[in-house]
């Protein structure tokens, strides 16, 4: 099993469309839905040169499997907000979305020299929790009515990762 990250390039648009609208995937996620093709492609265009933000499409075998990356990247405090979503129910439970973690993370600190990532997940997103725990995140704290989506307010969990104590734990050969 070959698992990659590659920056996210303007072809890779249709797919991005198609899973984020596959209901499968967008139970946790706070997008104006249905993406549309051309719009994000005028997303595209605002953001592929900002250096707040990485977007990475995840590769599987060669193949493109889903979308993972880094927001908010702050310089000063040397800190960003972690993302991912696969794909396709083929790409899930096989370990996948682990080694992508992963390699940001190594990403993170060889290019940004980050010390905090930081993501937020919705309480009832324990497939995600699970993930992000064995990768290891810290739950920190429970944000209540953190958000107001599709007409109700969503309380969700604020993790962090000390990204100096992964990379040097286990002699840095640590994988999530």
């Amino acid at each position: 099993m070959k698992v990659g990250i590659r920056k996210f390039q303007e072809e890779d648009i249709p797919l991005k469309v198609k899973w984020i609208n596959d209901e499968n995937n967008n139970k946790y996620l706070h997008y104006d839905l249905p993406l549309k093709e051309n719009k994000t492609l005028e997303w595209y265009k605002r953001i592929k040169n900002r250096n707040d933000r990485a977007d990475f499409t995840i590769t599987f075998d060669g193949e493109p499997a889903g979308l993972i990356g880094l927001l908010n990247i702050e310089f000063d405090n040397l800190q960003a907000e972690y993302y991912i979503c696969l794909g396709e129910e083929k790409f899930k439970g096989k370990g996948i979305a682990k080694k992508a973690t992963d390699l940001l993370i190594r990403k993170a600190d060889e290019i940004y020299g980050l010390k905090k990532i930081y993501l937020y997940t919705e309480i009832d997103n324990i497939p995600a929790q699970k993930l992000f725990e064995k990768c290891g995140f810290v739950k920190e704290r429970l944000i209540e009515n953190d958000l107001f989506y599709r007409g109700k307010y969503i309380d969700r969990f604020y993790y962090v990762l000390d990204v100096k104590k992964y990379i040097n734990s286990a002699g840095g050969t640590k994988k999530c």
